[in-house]
């Protein structure tokens, strides 16, 4: 697992970054959702408004999911790797963001 050191150069992501800065952002960003009890994640939606979202993926924060057997033939869906889905504390729904479209991230330490 890779580290990014927040203190050497400030994180900002930006449409210049290649696959690999872009995989490092979307590992950390899931490390900060899954630990802290709040995230604010400001993004662009798909129709070119920004949202805030408050949100989180800390487990213990997290509503029970019963999940129900595949039908026969059927595969689990695949994970995506641009997107992340959190669940959001204000509507109380999961919701997902695409990373490359985050614009700020916000959480308490």
């Amino acid at each position: 697992m890779e580290t990014i050191d927040v203190l050497d150069k400030p994180y900002h992501p930006t449409k210049d970054w290649t696959e690999s800065d872009w995989d490092k952002f979307t590992n950390w960003l899931t490390g900060m959702l899954k630990i802290n009890e709040s995230v604010t994640v400001t993004f662009t939606k798909q129709d070119g408004t920004n949202r805030v979202m408050n949100c989180t993926l800390k487990p213990e924060l997290l509503p029970v999911v019963e999940t129900k057997p595949l039908a026969e033939g059927k595969q689990p869906r695949k994970e995506s790797t641009t997107s992340i889905r959190v669940y959001d504390l204000e509507k109380k729904e999961w919701r997902s963001f695409t990373t490359k479209n985050v614009t700020r991230v916000e959480f308490s330490i």
